[in-house]
């Protein structure tokens, strides 16, 4: 395993910046994800650390040795791709061996390093099988073997599990984080998909527009978002803005000023509020209750106007008296409220108020 470090990359295609001054670092033995929306920059970040990429300026380095310059082949990294690029002419164990071959190793070392990287991929015994007699599930865990057998430092992974179905999907991402684990690799795992993100990241970098705007382990960046941008795109959540009114008698809580009447919440990470400065308010959905909350002066009334019933969970969409929309998740409902005349009242924890810059 290796760290790898980004120093101050960028890199343009034409006059559009696909990376702008990215730095990061990625410790040894982390599981770390790239994500954010579709042209944000986490493939091209990817494909510099992978070698197909040089930098137009900046470094990457492996353990502190600068491989900007390095061929993918000369770098100790696998990459598995989304489409996972298996050649549908050879067998199962021809194209785990394709990367082996390539390196000229002896024919029975091929042969048993093929059988351990299909053990460990849970594919024993598939080996004479043809591509096209396997499912999308096992052609996933084929592509994974092949980029194992090389026995990498670093593994990449670009949207790996985007074509298989929802329950492949969470059964996948439990055998990548245990193979990366039993393995002692570094991976780096772009995604679009939050949830696997949330599940399976040690840290994440959250980018848009060619740039890192947040870095942290999941809870960091699911409860603390430094940005609307973050707020939104990890997970639901409910935005309002408003005005900062006073700091409240409470030590580390503020009173802000919104359509929806005065709420009462907490700065995101290292933002101090200044009175009468513009913010924004977070409240995530399953942070609304339909019931009291002591000691929180944070009250919305209004009527629902759509119930979705999902069994463990129920969503309601919610319009306060001055119009604003919000978004409730219930789980384990006991009560499902339907859409009607009669106002409701919803409550929220200034704990789960965040304060953000507008």
């Amino acid at each position: 395993m290796v760290s790898i470090s980004i120093k101050h990359v960028t890199k343009r295609f034409g006059q559009v910046f696909g990376l702008n001054d990215v730095s990061l670092e990625i410790l040894r033995g982390e599981m770390f994800f790239l994500l954010g929306p579709s042209g944000c920059g986490k493939t091209t970040l990817l494909r510099h650390i992978a070698g197909f990429y040089r930098p137009d300026k900046g470094q990457v380095l492996f353990d502190g040795e600068d491989v900007s310059g390095l061929p993918p082949h000369r770098r100790g990294a696998a990459m598995m791709f989304q489409s996972y690029a298996l050649w549908p002419h050879m067998d199962v164990a021809a194209n785990v061996a394709f990367g082996l071959e390539e390196r000229r190793r002896p024919a029975k070392e091929i042969d048993r390093r093929v059988e351990d990287a299909l053990g460990m991929v849970k594919m024993d015994g598939l080996g004479d099988r043809r591509i096209s007699q396997l499912s999308g599930g096992q052609q996933q865990r084929v592509a994974l073997a092949r980029a194992l057998v090389v026995r990498p430092q670093v593994l990449l992974l670009d949207e790996p599990l985007s074509n298989l179905d929802a329950r492949l999907r969470i059964e996948m991402r439990s055998e990548i984080r245990r193979i990366c684990r039993d393995s002692g690799l570094t991976a780096v795992y772009v995604t679009h998909d939050q949830k696997e993100a949330l599940s399976m990241a040690d840290r994440m970098a959250v980018m848009d527009g060619g740039k890192i705007v947040q870095v942290g382990t999941p809870p960091q960046i699911y409860c603390q978002p430094a940005s609307k941008m973050v707020a939104a795109f990890i997970g639901e959540t409910n935005l309002i803005n408003g005005t900062v009114k006073q700091q409240s008698y409470r030590a580390g809580l503020w009173d802000v000023d919104t359509p929806c009447g005065m709420l009462r919440g907490s700065p995101s990470g290292e933002f101090v509020p200044v009175a009468g400065q513009p913010v924004t308010l977070s409240i995530r959905p399953e942070a609304l209750f339909l019931g009291e909350v002591g000691d929180s002066p944070n009250r919305f009334f209004g009527n629902i106007i759509e119930t979705t019933y999902l069994g463990e969970m129920v969503q309601y969409e919610l319009c306060t008296r001055d119009g604003t929309l919000l978004r409730i998740s219930e789980m384990n409902p006991s009560t499902l409220y339907q859409p009607g005349p009669d106002e409701l009242r919803l409550m929220a924890r200034t704990e789960d108020v965040l304060i953000m810059r507008q």
